[in-house]
């Protein structure tokens, strides 16, 4: 005697997309608007998507800003990595290379936006813990990139400068974040254009 099979559950299924679209929307929204003026509202309907969809992958805004924080900053890890760890090139010009690079994104962009590791730092690390951890390992991760480069260079001879690697990759990372709160102040390249000059023509040599 066969068993009767228990019937497929009706209704639409799942949209495995769903998860990835209100991400990419709410990056977009933060980028723009910050996270405080970004509601939830505005985010599910950036994505085209239905309110309720939201509490399906995410229990609090507080938990989907964590999730935008890390796929914000590991979406570009990959060229991140590439580039400051070519060891084809010298490593102080794989450093100019990367942030003159930046440089002529923010350019492009009209000096908007920034870094939204750096906005969001001054926006929410003083009301939220959890978000705080993520933006700090997140620059952590970043630091230590820059270090490796500095330190390569101090070995080679390609740079006199002998204070501690970390020591200035974290000034570099401090120092270049500063500069795009002038910039977006500014709504000019200046400060960019500064930094370039006073890290690659007194910093690190």
């Amino acid at each position: 005697m066969q068993t009767q099979k228990p019937a497929a559950p009706r209704g639409p299924k799942p949209n495995p997309n769903t998860r990835d679209n209100l991400i990419r929307a709410g990056m977009r929204m933060f980028h723009e608007a910050g996270y405080t003026a970004s509601g939830i509202k505005d985010i599910v309907d950036e994505a085209g998507l239905p309110k309720g969809s939201f509490y399906n992958h995410f229990e609090s805004k507080e938990a989907f800003g964590e999730q935008v924080i890390d796929f914000y900053f590991e979406k570009g890890l990959p060229e991140l990595r590439a580039l400051l760890g070519d060891g084809n090139v010298p490593p102080l010009k794989r450093l100019q290379t990367y942030f003159e690079e930046r440089m002529q994104g923010y350019e492009a962009a009209g000096y908007a936006g920034g870094c939204m590791l750096g906005n969001l730092s001054l926006e929410v690390a003083d009301q939220s813990t959890a978000m705080r951890s993520r933006l700090a390992e997140h620059f952590e991760t970043w630091s230590g990139l820059l270090e490796t480069c500095i330190v390569q260079a101090q070995r080679t001879g390609a740079m006199k400068n002998q204070l501690p690697a970390s020591l200035l990759a974290r000034f570099l990372l401090n120092s270049w974040e500063g500069a795009l709160v002038r910039m977006k102040a500014e709504k000019s390249n200046r400060p960019l254009k500064e930094f370039v000059q006073a890290v690659f023509g007194s910093i690190l040599v």
